[in-house]
């Protein structure tokens, strides 16, 4: 006895529906077949589908068969064993037939019958409602992720006993309901503060002007100067998350299976920092069927890469296509996704390999050859994409004991907020939203420079033999600056701190 089920498949970061046909036949032995490109995790679907009904106190001796449409699709993943488990009962006559086309159904079974959580509930719940399914059954797990999604009834069960009860009418089950205000004011608050950063005022200006004009950071100092503690604050200052880009942010995070279940949605912008021996597939995303790798997982957020030369170069390089694009394109021979990538990467390294290079109060016992050896391991490619250097020293002892309170990431996110409410308003016909991804043509009409200002930038270009890269690059950040300062015209002050912000490639990569 054939039946259909509906239940859905992730491509990419979106879901399309598929159609799980179930067919029991009488041919002597218990074959269970599965066709319409199944991968291993689903192929294994037949074991743990068998098991599950068998302790569910459901004996068939029927032959199986199975087919996934569309058939030219890759299938992967554990979330059809739901919608096959019940295509048999349905061909068992153990649950109404009539109802099955209400529901699509997603969802890993456990031998004993129970419901465990898959990936990618939220593009799913999308989906469904997008193709006029007003019932979504999902496990327990995923429910307040699928529910964030408005014009479908979630329904978090724990068990196929429970989804047979539900479709046969036997049982009523409330759909989930999240208060999106509600979710969405709980997740969006921060564990870290710029108020617990002792000293560092010149680094801290350096990422308000960052997050400001959305630029990438290379910070470099010795070992314990607060590299890695100003960046994970970073977030805290960038402009809240609107809810699109929240939604978008949490369907990345579902897929690739990192979401908290409690959660549902994510209210803060993601910071992630992987660790220096990452491929570059884990970087960037890839597989036989490609997933979102860390750029992508920190989209609308802050990518930090700690101890950058310590990063094998293949991996640094393939970057530099997301942070051009803002979009990671993978290609195989079967198919080719894209993941969004739109991030503000902040790096910081060492000056090298011992890490007291230019240090006033620590010998460095690096030879030149070590210390260019050492920076070179950054190309000049990836560089050019990295508008912000900043030095950060070693904090000093009174600083560090200093009982001076300071500045809160609210304070500093306000000014951020009002210098990116001027650019959103400067580009809304240009199709950007910050002054970083300005291109040639929008930096000669926005960056307009005065007399005063043109005699400085050629000073810092011929005389303190900066690149020709790097002239581009104190534009933006000297339109960031003016931005902050509420000014419409750049002066010759913000050229001057633009600048400084450029003045390591003298002193590293000159």
């Amino acid at each position: 006895m054939l039946a259909k089920i509906r239940s859905a498949a992730v491509f990419g970061i979106d879901a399309y529906v598929v159609d799980v046909e179930v067919d029991l036949t009488n041919s002597g032995n218990h074959d269970f077949f599965i066709v319409g490109l199944p991968d291993m995790a689903v192929k294994e679907s037949a074991l743990r589908v068998r098991g599950a009904l068998k302790n569910c106190g459901y004996f068939f001796g029927q032959s199986v068969w199975v087919n996934l449409a569309p058939a030219d699709k890759k299938k992967e993943g554990s979330g059809f064993d739901l919608p096959m488990a019940m295509g048999i009962l349905c061909g068992l006559e153990a649950v109404a037939r009539a109802r099955l086309a209400e529901f699509l159904f997603v969802g890993e079974l456990s031998l004993d019958g129970g419901l465990r959580p898959v990936r990618g509930a939220l593009p799913i719940a999308v989906r469904a409602r997008d193709a006029g399914i007003a019932n979504l059954v999902v496990p327990a797990a995923n429910a307040r992720e699928a529910a964030v999604v408005e014009g479908v009834s979630v329904f978090g069960l724990n068990s196929v006993a429970e989804a047979m009860a539900l479709v046969n009418g036997a049982q009523t089950f409330q759909p989930t309901r999240v208060d999106l205000a509600e979710v969405f004011a709980r997740s969006s608050s921060y564990s870290v503060d710029f108020r617990e950063v002792r000293g560092q005022q010149a680094a801290k200006r350096a990422l308000e002007v960052a997050a400001a004009g959305a630029h990438n950071m290379l910070m470099i100092g010795p070992p314990g100067s607060g590299k890695t503690m100003l960046a994970k604050r970073l977030p805290t200052v960038l402009p809240a998350l609107s809810f699109e880009e929240a939604l978008q942010t949490t369907k990345i995070h579902s897929v690739a299976g990192v979401l908290d279940s409690a959660q549902g949605l994510l209210g803060t912008r993601p910071f992630r920092s992987p660790h220096h021996t990452i491929s570059d597939a884990g970087l960037v995303g890839g597989g036989n069927i490609p997933h979102p790798g860390e750029v992508s997982l920190a989209h609308n957020g802050v990518l930090f890469l700690d101890e950058l030369p310590e990063f094998r170069r293949n991996v640094l390089e393939v970057m530099r296509q997301p942070l051009e694009d803002g979009v990671v394109t993978i290609a195989r021979a079967a198919m080719t996704l894209s993941f969004p990538a739109l991030f503000m990467l902040a790096a910081a390294m060492n000056p090298c390999p011992c890490g007291f290079f230019n240090d006033p109060t620590r010998e460095c016992h690096c030879t030149p050859a070590m210390i260019q050896r050492y920076v070179s391991k950054i190309s000049g490619p990836l560089l050019d994409r990295i508008d912000i250097h900043m030095d950060v020293p070693a904090v000093k002892y009174r600083e560090l004991r200093g009982e001076e309170s300071a500045e809160s990431s609210a304070d500093i996110r306000a000014r951020v907020e009002r210098a990116r409410g001027v650019q959103l308003e400067r580009f809304k016909k240009d199709g950007i939203y910050a002054n970083a991804q300005m291109s040639t043509r929008l930096i000669r009409r926005h960056c307009a420079i005065d007399e005063a200002s043109e005699k400085l930038l050629e000073m810092a270009i011929t005389r303190m033999g900066l690149s020709a890269r790097a002239h581009d690059r104190i534009l933006k950040v000297g339109r960031t600056i003016a931005d902050l300062e509420g000014v419409p015209a750049i002066k010759s002050t913000h050229i001057a701190e633009a600048v400084q912000y450029r003045s390591l490639d003298r002193t590293y990569w000159a």
